[in-house]
């Protein structure tokens, strides 16, 4: 049974590694200067980051997201826990705090985009470069347009 709960500090390192194993499974794309950079940054906002995470029934950390007022900043989930729900979990736990629920997602990362199409989002819009200005094309969606 997976419960979503809010992040506690001392998990940072959990969350981190989570991020860590969810991007090499999906980001590919990323240069590999571009993914210690990422990860760097990462690290560092983490620990006092108002994150949602999804646990196990032993409150073992899955899956986490960011939700910043309406907007989907972020949701990683470990690779082995694909496939299971988790996600889902999350999309439908921010929809209930967050009913205009919106999300960008790297244009190159086709699982993701396929994963939030298939939970009702539809694409508004795109950015030639991330909120970094580096060249990895973001879609913009929302839920249920």
């Amino acid at each position: 049974m997976i419960k979503i709960r809010r992040a506690r500090r001392e998990e940072s390192q959990a969350l981190g590694d989570i991020w860590c194993r969810s991007v090499d499974a999906t980001h590919d794309f990323l240069q590999a200067a571009d993914r210690i950079a990422i990860e760097k940054q990462v690290r560092a906002f983490l620990p006092d980051a108002p994150l949602w995470v999804a646990v196990t029934a032993d409150d073992f950390p899955v899956a986490f997201m960011l939700l910043a007022e309406q907007h989907l900043e972020a949701l990683f989930v470990d690779p082995d826990f694909r496939g299971a729900g988790v996600g889902r979990l999350l999309i439908t736990h921010a929809r209930a705090l967050a009913p205009q629920l919106t999300t960008d997602v790297n244009e190159q990362n086709a699982q993701a985009t396929g994963f939030y199409l298939k939970m009702g989002f539809c694409i508004t819009g795109r950015s030639e470069k991330d909120s970094e200005g580096r060249p990895y094309p973001l879609l913009h969606l929302r839920y249920q347009c």
